[in-house]
Formats: structure tokens, sequence, C-alpha cells
């Protein structure tokens, strides 16, 4: 029979033999293994554990660290769903959302008779402690979970819950005083409060995204402004075309951003309606009379946003048309970053054997073996965002499509794919403008080239020389080498004047200089 003084003995050769194979296998470099054997040394039992409280559940008791406001439904979930390393405090606009939703239903069952005023109390201060920045440690639940979100609903029911006892003077664990189930969770199913969670930290953030969208719109205003007389060459399909300016390149960049603000604006109209009151399934078991107007007039004085009851709660409870309308205007947004990316590659290409038209901020060397190399990092990071939020709005559509009969259980997985897109836009926007956009400069001498040989003026011609005899000159020009106002010249079929009016590069470009005032 094992005493505690041989348990001791025993732990103590257990840690000592792996911290011996840890230093045996760094000195033969075997890296892996010794971390193993490190990880085995932590895992190790030793006498210094840590107290704990005993809380149950349908499946028995479980002891709960003692300085941990979760409780055991959480601690069940931290066990089962060691998927990630991406947890609910990652994206801490969730927490601060679901706690936005638990004192809107708190506060509407207080109203509705539902809650006695001593707990809705104790919710309000719990929730505002949150909603705070406090206790954003205790939401760990990884967002790669089953069970359409209800270990995540439970790790904010059981944190509130223990954070509201404290706040009025009782232990965590005296669940009589306040109730994870009964208080936190009451009129409420997973499959009602956490999408509205998910609904209204995608609102919170829009504005971030929104924001910051017209930081890099007017930064390309900027430009716009600053290049609006400079001419160059249009392309089309990679070939010359006919002229405008660079100022009239880099407004067109700032319209198109100026086009997906207002996408996302119509988009987020898509999330006002939540399904509070739906419980289970969209019949609104063990929710009072009242209870689905007063929460969702709640949410609309808390998010001062027009939210409001779904029509339908069946339907609302399993659709998913929010999410989708919402996650590809994401898509939209970095679809449209990246294309500006690419054309800016594009124009600063070379320097010696591209376009060269434009320069980009030198941020750091961009080889290891070639010297003098530097690359377009920040349009790259651009792409490479904008891969990864197409990937997501691809995984909220499969997400949504996936679910069965009257709920859909892969919600988590919209909502992290939908928050994660959020943030990398934010970032990358930023970083877009700030280490790119605004340290952009035209190389004129580059430009004036291009224009004093191209063919693509020749489409001016066509007036006044007729298409046959412009396409004649267009041939020449290519098959000589010469530029076209060369030809021209030479074959006299323009006076000197004519040139000037006709072939003026600016004029060519319609410049209408009254669209562009500040």
């Amino acid at each position: 029979m094992n005493t505690p003084g041989s348990i001791s003995t025993t732990c103590d050769r257990l840690v000592k033999r792996a911290m011996a194979i840890v230093v045996l296998c760094a000195s033969f470099g075997a890296a892996s293994l010794g971390d193993a054997a490190l990880t085995a040394a932590k895992a190790a039992p030793t006498q210094s554990a840590s107290p704990t409280r005993t809380e149950k559940d349908l499946l028995g008791t479980k002891e709960i660290p003692a300085d941990a406001y979760y409780g055991v439904q959480t601690a069940r979930a931290l066990e089962n769903f060691r998927i990630s390393d991406v947890r609910m405090n990652q994206y801490p606009e969730f927490i601060h959302a679901y706690a936005i939703v638990k004192l809107a239903a708190a506060r509407a069952n207080a109203k509705v008779g539902a809650l006695k005023p001593e707990r809705l109390a104790a919710i309000e201060k719990a929730c505002k402690a949150v909603m705070a920045g406090q206790y954003r440690n205790q939401f760990l639940v990884d967002w790669y979970q089953g069970g359409a979100g209800t270990s995540a609903n439970m790790n904010v029911n059981e944190v509130l819950a223990n954070v509201g006892l404290e706040l009025t003077g009782h232990k965590k664990g005296e669940y009589q005083y306040l109730d994870p189930h009964d208080d936190l969770n009451k009129s409420q199913s997973t499959n009602d409060s956490y999408p509205t969670a998910i609904k209204v930290a995608l609102i919170l953030r829009n504005e971030k995204v929104i924001g910051e969208l017209q930081y890099l719109a007017g930064a390309f205003r900027a430009k716009g402004r600053e290049f609006l007389e400079i001419p160059k060459m249009g392309r089309t399909e990679l070939q010359d075309a006919v002229p405008m300016t660079v100022g009239q390149e880099f407004h067109a960049f700032a319209a198109s951003l100026e086009s997906e603000i207002q996408v996302l604006k119509d988009a987020e109209k898509y999330l006002y309606s939540e399904n509070m009151g739906a419980t289970a399934i969209g019949s609104g078991i063990n929710v009072p009379k009242g209870y689905p107007e007063a929460v969702a007039a709640e949410l609309a004085s808390l998010l001062k946003k027009p939210i409001v009851p779904a029509g339908d709660m069946f339907a609302a409870t399993w659709d998913q048309q929010g999410f989708v309308a919402y996650s590809n205007a994401l898509k939209s947004v970095a679809i449209k970053q990246s294309k500006i990316a690419g054309d800016l590659m594009l124009l600063a290409s070379g320097p010696r054997a591209g376009l060269n038209e434009i320069s980009l901020p030198a941020l750091q060397p961009g080889s290891s073996i070639m010297p003098g190399k530097v690359n377009p990092v920040v349009p790259e990071v651009v792409n490479v965002v904008a891969f990864r939020v197409i990937g997501n709005a691809a995984a909220v559509d499969f997400a949504a499509h996936s679910g069965q009969l009257q709920l859909n259980a892969y919600e988590p997985l919209e909502g992290l794919a939908m928050l994660e897109s959020q943030a990398l836009l934010v970032n990358v926007s930023d970083t877009f403008r700030t280490k790119c956009v605004n340290g952009i400069k035209v190389n004129e001498k580059v430009l004036e080239h291009y224009i004093e040989t191209t063919v693509g003026i020749v489409t001016a011609l066509v007036p006044v020389v007729g298409y046959d005899k412009a396409t004649e000159l267009a041939d020449e020009a290519y098959k000589s080498g010469k530029g076209l106002l060369q030809v021209i010249r030479e074959k006299k079929v323009l006076t000197e004047a004519q040139i000037k009016d006709l072939l003026d590069p600016v004029k060519l470009t319609n410049l209408d200089r009254s669209k562009y005032k500040r």
C-alpha cells in the first residue's frame, strides 16, 4: 500500500528522470524529444496542489480551481476541446458583446417580472465589469467546439454568475444566490443568445473596419489630388489604351474603396434582426410574455442600433442569412484591396526592367541572396490577408448551408471566421495606408517617355483621319519601333499646332478638375 511519503518519493524520482532526459536529449540535439520529456516533467504530480471547490452537473461532480470564475461546464469544455490555441478571449469584442446580451436579457426579464431585483443588480455589476475589460482571462473555451456554442454560452454564464456573487458579498459557487442557468440563462438558450452575441460583436467592430477604410480611401484621395495633373497611359488587358492622369487613377482607387464602405453599412443591417426569445428551436418555450420585445429594445438601447426581434423565430434560429451577407461584404472589401495592391505592385515593377511608373516606400531588404533588391512587401501582405478573408467567407458559406433542421451547429466557426476577417482588415488597412500609400511617389520622366513613345493615343486621331488611316499609322509605328508622334511628324499627317491641340495628353484624359475638389 502506498503511503504519502512513498508517493512523494516516486513523484520526485519521476521529475528527476524526466529532467535528466531533457539534458541528455539537448546534448544530442534532440530538441523534439527533449520538449516531450519536459512536458512530461511538468505534468508529473506534485504535492503543491492548488485549492479547489467542488461543482456538479449532469455528469457528476468535478473539482474546479478555487480562484477560477468559470464553473463545471466550462471545465469540461476545456478538457473536451483542446483543438486550437484560439480561445474566446482572443477576441475581446465577443466577450464584450456577450456581456451586453446577458445584460439586455437580465433587464428584459426583470421588466416582465421574471427576475428578482437583487439578482438583476448582481448581473448588472458583473456585466459592466466584464464590459469594462475585467476578467478576460476567465473566458477560455476554444472557438473550435462542438455543441453549437453551448460551451461558450456556459463559460459566459458561469463567469458572470461568480463575478456577480463576489461583487455582492458572496463566494464563488454559491449559486443559490445567483445561478448560471436559472438566472444568467433565464428565458434563453445557447441557440438564441450565442448567435445574437456574434451579431453584436460584428456590429461593434464594423465601425472600426469602416473607419480604417475611410482613412485608407482618404489617403488615396490625397495622392489623387497630389498627382492630378500628371498624365500617363491607361492600360486595358495590360496593353496600352488611352491617356489618363495618375490623379484620376488614384481617385478611382479611393472611389472604389468608398463603395465598399457602403457595402459594409448595408450588410450590417442584416445583423439587426435577432432571435432572443426563440430559445431552443424558435417556439419560445420557457419565455415569459413580452420578453422578446423587451430584450430587443434593451439591445437597441445599449447598441444605439435598430435591433428588432425576428419576424419568424423558427426561421431565425437556423437561418444564417445575416452571417452570409456580412461575411461576403468583408470578402468584397478584401477582393477590392487585393486588386488595388496588385495594381500598385505592377505599376512599381522593375525598377529597371518593369513599368516603374511609381515608387513604393522601401521598408526592408528584399532578398537574402540578391543585393539591392527591395520587394513590395505591404501590397503583398494585403494580398495575404485578402486570401485569408476570402477563405473565411468560404468557411462561413459551408457552415451556413450545413445546418440541419431547426438549428445550425456550426455558428462558432462562422463567428470566429468573421471576427478574424474584421481584425485582419482593420490591421492591414492601417498598414496599407501608413506604410505604403502615404509614401508613394510618381516617376514623371518614365511616364513622359511612355506618353511620347506610345501608340495608344492613335484613338484620338480616328475622328480626324478615319479608322483605317489611324490603323495604318499605328501599324507603322509598331513595325518601325517609332513613337506615334514621330510617325505623324514624318508623314506630315498633322501640323504641330494640330498635334498640340488634338494629342495633348492632359486634354485626352478629359480631366474634370471640379470632380476632385477637396
